[in-house]
């Protein structure tokens, strides 16, 4: 059987998703530079908006490997050509991860002000997260939700239908954040940052109603839970709880990051916040490729055209390590009007501008790990992602951070710390990948 990875084939995957992966972040950076322009306590807005979004991501991103779970599964059996036979895996897998993360909620939601204090917010910036935090959290389940009909539409191959439903969401976030942070005269009050709070659980739930109808309307997919339990479950339980694992791991370098940069001062958190959504913007663009490969080489594995397979991954590294590249020239070139673009606030930019540099030039590098890291969830190599991810932030991360905040390199620590980070979480990818499928390929008949 033939298989298009074509540049033209690989693209119309990689694009949508692309938007997708923008869009998704721009509901927290949307927050950011909207809130970051108020003219009251601008600087302890964005810094509590960084910390619940930190604890924020770490909730989606362990409870939201769903959708890789999802998306590999149902890749490698169309690959396989025996897509009816998890037809109800979808729905069954959403009300498991949906039904847990509201039993995670319920336990976090009272525990809200010792959460944050853990992160090291105190004062102004605490009672804004506290706040922030207790509005954002109820769109929590609607992500999820969201996010496990992204896998099952890109196990489907298909990255058009989770790109319309970002764009959506992310309209509707930015046009209501306009109104309820600045507020409408005679309409609407100036709402600051609770506004922009209330305005991404709005963008949430449109966002969620929007997937299920699609979903329901365009395939033979459906999300009405039916028992018994598919035979692929107990194969999604375990992937989803490597992820979980790793996830961990992954947030426990953020949740360091953030820490530190809390601890240095407000405006090292706020300038830490503004980096942290930029290279989290950055990573969300190179999902695209990512995308596409996770979609691709669990078709393909499937099909068990590891031939096609290992050319995917040499076509990918190049397209990957180009992005990269590009991604970092249009930061240095636009170095200064990024960062007015989030703050005015003149000790902000000055922390920032310091260490955007480095930021930058990380691109590259997390472009080929991001890319490989989506393959190897496509392939189902959870366990091997969770153990790469625990070795890289225990050995490499946290002893880096450790070692340059003992030099006093404050924000440079931090970023230092995730460029050795993202260099040891790639370059095992690759060779492992190599390794693998260039003696399968050989063997291919």
């Amino acid at each position: 059987m033939q298989h298009d990875i074509s540049f033209k084939y690989i693209n119309k995957l990689a694009i949508p998703a692309l938007i997708t992966g923008v869009a998704e972040p721009l509901l927290s950076t949307t927050d950011l530079a909207i809130v970051g322009n108020i003219k009251e306590n601008a600087t302890e807005s964005i810094a509590a908006i960084g910390i619940v979004g930190a604890f924020l991501s770490m909730l989606i991103w362990v409870f939201g490997q769903t959708r890789s779970g999802i998306s590999s599964i149902v890749s490698q059996y169309v690959g396989a050509q025996r897509i009816d036979e998890i037809k109800n895996l979808p729905a069954q897998a959403t009300v498991i991860i949906v039904g847990v993360s509201l039993l995670i909620l319920g336990l976090s939601y009272p525990f809200a002000k010792e959460i944050f204090q853990f992160y090291n917010a105190s004062g102004q910036v605490l009672e804004y997260s506290v706040d922030y935090y207790k509005i954002r959290a109820f769109g929590f389940p609607f992500t999820l939700f969201t996010i496990a009909v992204y896998g099952t539409f890109r196990g489907l191959q298909n990255t058009f239908y989770p790109m319309v439903i970002a764009i959506i969401g992310t309209v509707v976030n930015i046009v209501l954040d306009l109104a309820f942070v600045y507020g409408i005269e005679g309409y609407i009050p100036a709402m600051h940052i609770e506004g922009a709070a209330y305005a991404s659980v709005i963008a949430q739930i449109v966002m969620a109603v929007i997937a299920l109808v699609l979903l329901y309307k365009k395939t033979s997919i459906s999300l009405r839970f039916k028992l018994p339990f598919n035979q692929e479950i107990p194969r999604f339980i375990s992937m989803v709880l490597n992820l979980f694992v790793r996830t961990i791991a992954l947030n426990l370098a953020l949740y360091f990051g953030t820490s530190y940069a809390t601890a240095y001062g407000n405006e090292y958190i706020a300038a830490y916040t503004i980096g942290l959504n930029l290279w989290l913007m950055g990573a969300f663009i190179m999902d695209g490729y990512s995308s596409a490969g996770n979609i691709l080489s669990g078709k393909l594995l499937g099909a068990k055209a590891y031939k096609t397979l290992v050319e995917l991954g040499k076509r990918l590294i190049l397209y990957g390590f180009l992005l990269g590249i590009a991604l970092a020239v249009i930061g240095f070139v636009l170095y200064q009007p990024i960062g007015r673009l989030f703050t005015q606030e003149t000790e902000v930019l000055t922390s920032f501008y310091e260490v955007f540099w480095v930021i930058l030039l990380m691109q590259p590098f997390c472009s080929l790990a991001f890319i490989y890291d989506g393959m190897f969830k496509g392939m189902g190599e959870m366990k091997y992602l969770r153990n790469l991810l625990l070795l890289s932030t225990g050995l490499v991360f946290i002893p880096t951070l450790l070692f340059f905040d003992y030099l006093d390199y404050k924000l440079y620590a931090i970023w230092i710390a995730f460029f050795a980070w993202i260099i040891v979480r790639g370059l095992p990818l690759i060779l492992k990948f190599r390794s693998k499928f260039l003696r399968l390929a050989k063997d291919e008949l």
